[in-house]
């Protein structure tokens, strides 16, 4: 049962200022369509048949990085999903900005400039302060109402996810009121069998609390992707380290290694490790070793065939199963074996099942699995996570202080 108000709590016609999350797989510049873009895409439609006029504010990326630009293509493939006029103004609270905004018209939608190019919305900062910031300043006047879609950025509080709710009515969207109740339940049901979580992907802050917080319900973890090699280091094996120029492991042992050996020590006889792990030959193509005796010299993109068997068939006996994060590099199909072959196993299943995360749910549409042979299919990564784990969100906590 939700605690906050809804679209169903607004009456017709109004300006509704919509915080979205359509952050998308940037390659070479081209930004990729993904299951964000029709999940919101719904509640966009759904407001506009009540004579809604709707400007949206999102993200893409973070500063510094490759990902981080501009949302005019995001306009583009998201006037696809809603299959009308999506217009694109290239600021978000500046002259031009107001001036477009002032122009809206019931049934109009206006996508503002990535909002992560405004000063104030990162870092991480108490509502109060959130509230204060030109952002939130400058656009809330100008609406009758703000809208939260974005649950997987509900652990994050940035002035366009906190500040809002702090001066004006603020309600939440479709696909935030159906991520918060469904992860919610999750959370709270009970399985007639063996519950057992695939538990991948780049974060090992994101998945160490998982396995400490659940490991009461889920009754075997497996484990891959860089959180595995993680794993896998603790136990003693030559890997898990950065080689040849990567960054993606070092750091994360050095700030969490003694709480890795710790969870090693203490949930081990539920923690399921690779024993083989692919990578690149030198003729470009996949290639196995056994990690027994292995010696880290090249990096590891996939756990190996034996190990993707040995998971499939963990999950196929499971009566229910829980996926946060990919078991290898996907996006490369010579090494998204495990990730697709494990999903697919779940798939087939007769078993309760949830993959959560942006990248994973991902994975299902690149590879053409039907989403329908899964429970849920969450667009959440880390909100996902924190909501298996009963960690309060922010976004949520915002949301029901307006009750």
């Amino acid at each position: 049962m939700t605690t906050f108000r809804t679209i169903d709590d607004l009456d017709d016609g109004q300006r509704l200022l919509v915080r979205i999350d359509i952050n998308a797989p940037v390659e070479n510049g081209i930004v990729r369509d993904s299951r964000r873009f029709a999940r919101h895409a719904e509640t966009i439609v759904e407001l506009l048949d009540h004579g809604h006029a709707v400007a949206l504010l999102a993200h893409q990326g973070r500063p510094g990085r490759e990902t981080f630009v501009s949302l005019e293509q995001h306009a583009a493939l998201l006037a696809d999903h809603v299959d009308g006029p999506v217009d694109f103004v290239a600021d978000t609270v500046g002259p031009d900005a107001l001036a477009t905004i002032e122009e809206l018209e019931p049934g109009d939608v206006l996508l503002l400039e990535n909002v992560r190019m405004c000063d104030g919305e990162l870092p991480e900062e108490k509502p109060a302060v959130k509230a204060e910031t030109k952002l939130v300043r400058t656009l809330a006047p100008k609406f009758d109402a703000y809208v939260d879609d974005a649950y997987s950025t509900a652990h994050r509080s940035h002035a366009s996810i906190v500040g809002f709710p702090q001066v004006m009515d603020a309600y939440a969207g479709r696909v935030m009121e159906r991520e918060y109740t469904a992860n919610t339940a999750i959370r709270e049901r009970e399985f007639d069998g063996t519950v057992t979580m695939v538990l991948g992907g780049t974060k090992a802050e994101d998945a160490i609390p998982v396995v400490e917080r659940v490991a009461a319900t889920v009754d075997r973890f497996c484990l891959g992707g860089i959180v595995g090699e993680l794993f896998l280091r603790a136990s003693g094996h030559d890997v898990g380290y950065d080689v040849h120029g990567t960054t993606l492991f070092d750091h994360q042992w050095e700030d969490h290694h003694e709480t890795i050996e710790r969870v090693l020590e203490e949930y081990g006889h539920c923690l399921f490790l690779p024993t083989d792990l692919a990578y690149e030959d030198e003729h470009g193509e996949r290639a196995e070793t056994a990690v027994e005796g292995i010696t880290k010299e090249t990096s590891f993109l996939d756990i190996g065939s034996e190990t993707t068997e040995r998971y499939a068939d963990l999950v196929s006996e499971s009566a229910a199963v829980f996926v946060k994060g990919a078991l290898g590099v996907f996006e490369d199909d010579r090494f998204a074996h495990g990730t697709v072959e494990v999903l697919t196993a779940i798939a087939d299943a007769d078993c309760f099942s949830v993959v959560g995360g942006g990248d994973t749910a991902r994975s299902i549409e690149l590879y053409e699995l039907d989403e329908n042979d899964f429970s849920r299919v969450s667009i959440a990564g880390g909100a996902y996570a924190r909501a298996l784990t009963g960690e309060p969100l922010v976004g949520i906590e915002v949301l029901e202080q307006e009750m």
